[in-house]
């Protein structure tokens, strides 16, 4: 991979909710599921403390107290305990709230941003296109996107550094660092998120606009934290895509599809790449750190 600057890693999940399992795996089980709304802190030799994504908050059922809003959590019933949430986990591993400062948002989708009011230093990090999709949104059409704008701090403008909407080709990435580009990566282009390498992101559109998942490196292992392209790890082993009633949320099935394809192939072409969709409970369960980074 083109990540050459180590980073540490820490996996959780704030709460979960649950679907029956054939909605997000091809013949899956009829009975509900749980998918953890996981996100992800990185420490960057050069910036500090990083998340990626929060996970669900308290604020979430404020938010979906009334309706519109209210069908939000019905259809999708979530479960959370106050101690499950970000600036806990990140009590855990020595961290508070205030001292990260980047949040990088992979899309908009509640169950992602629910936590981003409780990082008051933090700036935000995503793709334009991502929140262009949503800010304008009517109350109706924003649920159907699951999107909530409260749960967006007030100066959340203020505070965003978009990504350059203009990614650079592998090759070009790679020769800037001096190394070899890998052969036939299924993307394309990548977003240097910081210009140094460490965190390259990749648009993963489909689930929603402008989504962005993120290749980064640790001393022990490489990772792509896919966010949604799929909802377990089990989805790209099995190639099984979700059921065609879950193209309802999607902003655009055909990318979906496409970038599912991708993800196969990098899993085939790169076997040791660990993936991490934002809700697998294996990938938690197996990765996930209650206080060591990876």
């Amino acid at each position: 991979m083109l990540t050459t600057k180590r980073v540490k890693l820490y996996l959780g999940a704030a709460g979960y909710c649950t679907h029956p399992e054939f909605l997000t795996l091809r013949g899956g089980s009829l009975r509900a599921v749980p998918f953890p709304a996981g996100f992800a802190c990185i420490l960057h030799p050069d910036h500090g403390p990083i998340l990626l994504d929060t996970g669900y908050s308290s604020r979430f059922f404020e938010e979906t107290a009334r309706l519109p809003n209210a069908l939000y959590r019905h259809i999708t019933p979530v479960v959370y305990r106050e101690e499950d949430s970000a600036v806990h986990f990140l009590e855990r591993i020595g961290l508070k709230a205030t001292d990260i400062r980047y949040v990088i948002l992979s899309h908009f989708h509640g169950d992602h941003i629910a936590g981003v009011r409780d990082f008051p230093e933090a700036r935000f990090i995503y793709l334009p296109r991502a929140y262009d999709a949503v800010r304008s949104l009517g109350s109706m059409a924003a649920v159907k996107a699951g999107f909530l704008a409260g749960l967006l701090p007030d100066d959340f403008i203020q505070r965003s550094m978009p990504v350059n909407d203009h990614p650079k080709r592998w090759a070009e990435v790679a020769e800037s660092r001096g190394i070899t580009a890998p052969d036939r990566f299924p993307w394309d282009e990548v977003y240097d998120i910081f210009g140094d390498g460490s965190l390259l992101g990749v648009d993963v559109s489909g689930h929603a606009e402008g989504m962005m998942g993120l290749l980064l490196r640790t001393e022990q292992h490489e990772y792509f934290l896919c966010a949604d392209a799929v909802w377990s790890s089990r989805a790209f082993r099995e190639q099984r895509r979700p059921h065609a009633l879950a193209g309802i949320i999607m902003s655009d099935r055909q990318q979906y599809r496409q970038n599912f394809d991708k993800l196969i192939q990098l899993h085939q072409q790169f076997p040791a790449l660990r993936i991490v969709p934002s809700h697998c409970q294996e990938v938690l369960s197996e990765w996930g750190t209650g206080g060591t980074g990876r």
